[in-house]
């Protein structure tokens, strides 16, 4: 198979990378990690209403731009080039894919808009409870509406959403709901991680009032479905990051001088770059095949999801590993963006299931296809 991007593809990417350049330089995803918000409001506007990228997987009529899941990975990749502070995986990807698998009309015409125009902030109460068979937050009736009450841990952007999706147990099964960032009885809290790039919060629901999103009962397999989304963007994200680590260990290796040569003439280092190049080439082409799969509907396309989420986390890893091992002492300082990298790297290497489970995933697929 020959995979290739169309011309608006490659303009999109162009597009991309120019405002990023501009709008996320190394000293200002510095600035944002430290801040509460962890991200441009005006930055993350512009986004939204110049480049549509939080509605590029988005049909027309919800207000996006009806493109895809590659048109996405592209857009994802460039941020990751950049480690970009903004809450796009858990806006335009993870909770718009929610809304988008609930497919309840009345659901996508009242929260997508939002999310489109870069007016709302969304997120989907997953994370580390999605591994669990039973949500650790309970429904019960109330009238029309529901009522909530349990917790989430490390819920992406969950201080700062102004929409949550969050799964709960009910009568019926676990049904997916909606909950405003406003609502009385929602408490969040932000937890330090790893990433200090991409904000993370333990949220607590105390009688909250939710509007069901979907059938009820039909949590897990919208969940499915949005999550499998989110781990072709996040490959999609890991790769360039692993390309902007092995960037640097070139760029590093060309300049860096030791013994009156440069260290890119060892042949140490060069087997370390020509390793990197090895591992971002086959994550890409991974990538690229999920998100070309997803948009076209291959009866592949999950197993070529969990296959590049886990080769891609893995790749990430080791890729920003080696950059800091190539950049030696300075490697290690708090001053160098590659500890930024790896922390982005090993943070997302467990996001959404860990290499080992999109592998045993995988394996069960081909087993179940046998």
């Amino acid at each position: 198979m020959i995979f290739s991007f169309s011309r608006e593809q490659d303009e999109l990417r162009a597009t991309v990378r120019r405002f990023l350049a501009a709008s996320s330089p190394a000293g200002e995803v510095r600035r944002l990690m430290e801040t509460e918000r962890g991200y441009d409001e005006a930055v993350w506007t512009r986004m939204a209403q110049q480049l549509g990228l939080q509605g590029l997987a988005v049909p027309e009529q919800y207000g996006g731009s009806g493109c895809g899941p590659v048109e996405q990975a592209i857009a994802m990749e460039e941020m990751g080039r950049v480690l970009l502070c903004a809450p796009y995986l858990s806006t335009a990807v993870l909770a718009a894919q929610a809304i988008l698998s609930s497919h309840d009309p009345e659901a996508a015409t009242r929260y997508l808009p939002g999310i489109c125009d870069g007016t709302t902030v969304a997120t989907v109460a997953v994370a580390e409870d999605a591994a669990h068979d039973r949500s650790p937050i309970l429904a019960r009736p109330a009238g029309p509406a529901y009522r909530l009450d349990g917790h989430a841990t490390f819920v992406l952007d969950g201080r700062n959403a102004d929409l949550l999706l969050v799964p709960a147990d009910g009568d019926d099964g676990p049904t997916l709901f909606a909950v405003s960032g406003d609502t009385p009885g929602l408490a969040r809290r932000a937890v330090d991680t790893l990433d200090r790039t991409r904000k993370q919060a333990v949220i607590d629901l105390d009688d909250v009032a939710a509007a069901r999103v979907g059938r009820t009962g039909a949590a897990r397999e919208i969940l499915d479905r949005a999550v499998r989304a989110a781990a072709v963007a996040l490959a999609a994200e890991q790769v360039g990051g692993a390309q902007r680590c092995l960037d640097m260990s070139v760029d590093y290796a060309k300049s860096r001088r030791q013994f009156g040569r440069p260290i890119g003439s060892f042949q140490a280092v060069k087997h370390l770059c020509a390793d990197m190049l090895l591992d971002v080439e086959s994550a890409r082409s991974a990538a690229y095949y999920a998100a070309w799969a997803a948009a076209d509907g291959q009866d592949d396309a999950v197993l070529a999801a969990s296959l590049a989420k886990a080769l891609c986390s893995e790749v990430y890893l080791r890729t920003a590993a080696r950059t800091i091992q190539v950049h030696g002492g300075i490697g290690f300082t708090w001053e160098h963006d590659a500890h930024l990298y790896f922390r982005r790297a090993k943070s997302t290497e467990v996001m959404l299931g860990t290499p080992q489970e999109h592998r045993e995933r995988s394996a069960a697929l081909l087993l179940a296809a046998t």
